[in-house]
């Protein structure tokens, strides 16, 4: 059993003891984590990047007061008794909302474990303050674990809980129900929703039927759905009432020639398919005005392609996993590497263009992970990563960051609390060291995550669970 150290931390240069005041709302399973639980906090000093997309400012003063942001400027006046920390030389941005995430991992062939407990943490110690679970292998327990987190009971993000996937047959694993008709979506959307669940996704041989009985009564409880295709076509889920497509266009079977109704062609076919679309190709740019015209959001999630794609480095944070899934990792990279003949050598970086080329012609770019596939996508790490790709795929670090704060919180209807950084809003913020808006790279440096005032020290989050992912 892990024991751990008094609460005690030494956090972006400032002493935090047991007598300071503390959240009467904490859990016990939270409280080793918690850094900084002061009633008032001012961090002078520091760059604000606000998720807006406007440019960052120097030299700022941010107060947050009770959870939330009292004030912010640069010459914000500090009220009399607030935990001052200095800024210098350091950013704050929103925390990031995250909208393709999972709590589970594969552990073995055709085995997802669930891992619930420690990505929850390194989602946080990554800078991730909210975040949606892009589809659901654990049932209850993923719903409960989101009432946790939200309830500061467990150290974690707040999470918008999707349900157990809403799938056709065809999918080899026991943990997905295979849907039977539109009548069975139905009732499977009401009873999760009766359950706890406030999000819902649609699999790969879902029959256009079921996906649209499925967005109707998802909508008639004022939630949303979402969607990893391949029988539906985009443009044929948007007929059918989608709110947000997954993987960017990696799922699209679109532009698959002689596609069949409700059927899967697969999903190298629609891969295949798209490797060479040139973003100006009038099939293109229709389908994307389309989506734009329907209000589909589209989720970039271009870090668990990076790790199929040879010639990209090996993605960051593997030395939490176990020896096991780490060294299972290490040896599918390195057979990837090798593979100079594969589809994603073309792919990535067109998929990288198509997504960019929607976020220009005004869609709702969203920002995920997707820690599934062969593994290595790591929670935190991840998602500061997806954000460097971003860049990298042609955002601005301004652009990129409001792709991954404002513009999650506004899919997931929470943009009134979080997302940006603006008086009233909730102290939802990451204290970088260092210049994301310059280098973007900086993101990765991160010294403190509030969530609604509570400052989380990463370090400690991570060390819990280091060495130990795979097993809780």
């Amino acid at each position: 059993m892990r024991t751990f150290l008094p609460w005690v931390a030494l956090t972006a240069g400032i002493a935090v003891t047991p007598a300071e005041a503390q959240h009467p709302v904490i859990g016990n399973a939270a409280r080793p984590f918690v850094a900084i639980d002061t009633p008032i906090v001012a961090i002078a000093h520091v760059r604000v990047i606000d998720g807006t997309g406007a440019p960052a400012r120097a030299d700022q003063t941010v107060v947050i007061q009770d959870g939330r942001i009292a004030a912010v400027g640069l010459r914000a006046a500090i009220p009399p008794g607030a935990r001052v920390i200095d800024g210098t030389g350091k950013t704050i941005i929103p925390g990031l909302v995250m909208v393709h995430e999972h709590l589970f991992y594969p552990t073995g062939p055709g085995v997802y474990g669930n891992l619930s407990e420690s990505f929850s943490r390194l989602y946080l110690a990554g800078g991730v303050t909210s975040m949606r679970t892009g589809g659901n292998m654990n049932g209850f327990g993923e719903l409960a674990l989101a009432r946790a987190d939200r309830e500061f009971q467990k150290a974690g993000p707040w999470i918008d809980g999707t349900a157990p996937y809403l799938e056709g047959p065809g999918l080899p694993l026991g943990q997905v129900h295979a849907l039977t008709g539109a009548d069975d979506a139905r009732r499977l959307v009401n009873y999760w929703a009766d359950m706890g669940a406030t999000s819902f996704k649609a699999y790969m041989h879902i029959t256009r039927d079921e996906l649209r009985a499925a967005a109707e009564e998802a909508h008639k409880r004022g939630l949303k759905i979402t969607g990893h295709l391949c029988s539906v076509t985009y443009r044929e889920a948007a007929d059918a009432g989608i709110d947000d497509l997954e993987h960017g266009f990696l799922a699209s079977t679109d532009f698959v020639q002689d596609k069949k109704p409700d059927e899967c062609p697969g999903q190298g076919a629609g891969q295949a398919s798209v490797a060479g679309l040139d973003p100006k190709d009038p099939g293109f740019t229709s389908l994307v005005s389309y989506l734009v015209s329907k209000r589909v959001a589209v989720t970039s999630t271009l870090t668990v392609f990076e790790t199929l794609t040879p010639g990209r480095p090996i993605p960051p944070g593997q030395d939490v996993l176990t020896p096991q899934l780490k060294a299972q990792f290490e040896q599918r990279w390195q057979n990837t590497q090798r593979n100079s003949s594969s589809t994603f050598v073309r792919l990535f970086p067109n998929a990288m263009k198509l997504e960019v080329a929607f976020y220009r012609a005004g869609g709702l770019l969203l920002a995920g992970t997707d820690p599934t596939a062969g593994g290595g996508v790591i929670p935190g790490y991840s998602n500061q990563r997806q954000v460097e790709l971003l860049v990298e795929a042609g955002l601005t670090p301004i652009e990129a960051i409001t792709v991954a704060t404002r513009n999650g919180a506004t899919y997931l209807g929470i943009a009134d609390r979080t997302g940006t950084i603006a008086v009233g809003k909730q102290a939802d913020l990451v204290l970088i060291n260092g210049d994301p808006s310059t280098t973007i790279s900086d993101i990765r440096n991160v010294e403190l995550v509030f969530r609604q005032g509570i400052g989380f020290d990463p370090a400690r989050l991570i060390d819990s669970v280091k060495g130990m992912v795979g097993i809780f």
